[in-house]
């Protein structure tokens, strides 16, 4: 799928932002902080609502899907005039006929912007009564018919891929962003805002509302299908200090903001609803020759039991899905090397979980993560073709970390360490120039190789005044790629923040 617009930094935030709206704008949500530690108790939906608001509606949901689909169509062949976008029954009877390729659009591209646009399919059902699972099937027609009929370029074999799964790693927490903002209860301008709201947050959502008349329409109970969820959030702004290869003699300055959120009960004692509880982590930056988006992360629980509940331990294992975006762009003017960039918007895996409040004067946490990559994209040092210059790969990634907190909330500490593991095993034949070759048709998953790329990040607040706090984070991010055509390439990059923290 081509995209509307292909700088994707500037889009990547939107959701960010919007998650800010929810939780600075809405008086329904709860505080906790740390989880289930003084924890105001979750409040569970009210079945008039789940009645109301439960009811499936098949023709509706596909004929936004369908609509959705027409009018990206519309916009980039009338108001864009893209070449792809020039459809007939030709093309459709050659993309059945040719199958899926491997494509070349912007990382940033295929594994944010697509998987955006499946967020969009999927919430066509989940607006319309479907849940998780239901909605998913959703997500994967709209992104089919696309790939097959709404392009005059080959199917995508990664968006096909990307697009469905990675949309209900997005959907889902915006989904549950705008239920929370919504209230059926309002009117006037209070109503007015929160549907507006409600629409940016999910806007497929929104148009729902419309074309039921649910947007205006008073009930006596809010229409909260969650109820009142829980959440933690912390924001930290301030200096930041980013060095190639651990030269530190001529340092890059600049700001950046890096927000933490966390929805729901990760100790809750059975769960089998996706996305009770689930994680946002981004840092956005203003780095001379850096990308805004520096890091997005969404990880969310998809089923759990928990295996220990003594009077001070807690631990939990369950099934989690990820979503990992990390960027970067040449350090500076004098070296034209591209340190990193990692795009996984299809991951899988089992999750551990464990706190320990043994004494009343700290709290220990600690977790584990093993997860399979269906699909991921690692930069590479060679293959550079159209808009791509990243490998597309699959393997496994291994995450884990600590936090103590002091005396209730008074300092805290985390170290965390992410190993990401691809092979891209489809390479392209040996002595092949790749500036000769047709885009269009070139199905190559890139640079026959294997690479690891590995972050490691410490963290230290200390309290200086009620929810504020000094921060200090030092990160370090290497990627190493074995190629079988190149010599082995590594790289290095570290990074220092000095920043003040708000906590909620």
């Amino acid at each position: 799928m081509k995209t509307i617009i292909n700088k994707s930094g500037s889009l990547i935030i939107y959701p960010l932002l919007i998650l800010l709206f929810l939780l600075f704008g809405s008086e329904e949500v709860l505080a906790q902080m740390p989880i289930k530690y003084n924890m105001v108790s979750q409040l569970p939906p009210d079945s008039l609502d789940l009645e109301y608001y439960g009811k499936k509606n098949f023709w509706r949901a596909s004929g936004e899907v369908v609509g959705l689909n027409l009018g990206l169509w519309a916009f980039d062949r009338y108001v864009q005039h893209g070449d792809w976008s020039y459809i007939s029954l030709h093309t459709i009877k050659e993309n059945f006929k040719h199958g899926f390729i491997w494509d070349n659009d912007q990382l940033g591209t295929n594994t944010f912007l697509h998987p955006y646009n499946g967020n969009l399919y999927y919430n066509a059902g989940r607006a319309n009564g479907y849940n998780f699972w239901q909605s998913e099937l959703f997500a994967i027609g709209g992104s089919a018919m696309w790939e097959l009929f709404m392009e005059r370029e080959y199917p995508s074999t990664n968006d096909i891929i990307a697009t469905p799964i990675g949309g209900t790693a997005i959907g889902e927490p915006l989904f549950r962003a705008s239920d929370a903002v919504l209230d059926d209860r309002t009117t006037g301008w209070e109503r007015f805002g929160r549907e507006a709201a409600g629409f940016i947050l999910s806007p497929i959502r929104g148009l729902n509302r419309i074309f039921t008349g649910q947007a205006w329409h008073r009930r006596n109970t809010t229409g909260h299908i969650f109820g009142k969820p829980s959440f933690a959030m912390q924001i930290s702004t301030g200096v930041k200090m980013m060095e190639f290869q651990g030269r530190m003699r001529n340092p890059f300055v600049g700001a950046s903001v890096q927000i933490d959120l966390e929805y729901g009960d990760r100790f809750e004692a059975k769960s089998t609803k996706p996305y009770d509880y689930f994680t946002v982590k981004a840092e956005l930056q203003a780095l001379k020759y850096q990308p805004m988006l520096n890091q997005l992360q969404i990880k969310g629980r998809l089923l759990s039991r928990e295996v220990l509940d003594h009077k001070n331990s807690s631990g939990s294992i369950g099934l989690y899905q990820h979503f990992d975006f990390y960027d970067s762009d040449t350090i500076n003017s004098l070296d034209d090397r591209v340190p990193y960039k990692l795009g996984i918007p299809a991951s899988l895996g089992a999750g551990f979980l464990f706190r320990d409040v043994e004494r009343r004067k700290y709290i220990f946490d600690a977790y584990f993560h093993a997860n399979v990559i269906l699909l991921g994209g690692i930069l590479s040092d060679h293959y550079w073709t159209d808009e791509r210059n990243y490998n597309w790969g699959q393997g496994f990634s291994l995450k884990c970390g600590i936090n103590i907190v002091w005396d209730r909330k008074k300092a805290s500490f985390s170290l965390m360490n992410e190993y990401y593991r691809l092979w891209t095993w489809k390479g392209y034949k040996q002595g092949i120039d790749l500036s000769k070759e047709d885009f269009h048709t070139l199905n190559v998953m890139g640079d026959k190789s294997a690479a690891y790329f590995n972050v490691t990040e410490a963290r230290f607040d200390y309290q200086i005044w009620k929810h504020l706090y000094g921060t200090f984070v030092f990160k370090n991010q290497v990627r190493h790629t074995n190629y079988r055509d190149f010599p082995k390439s590594v790289s290095s990059t570290m990074d220092f923040r000095l920043m003040a923290t708000y906590k909620f």
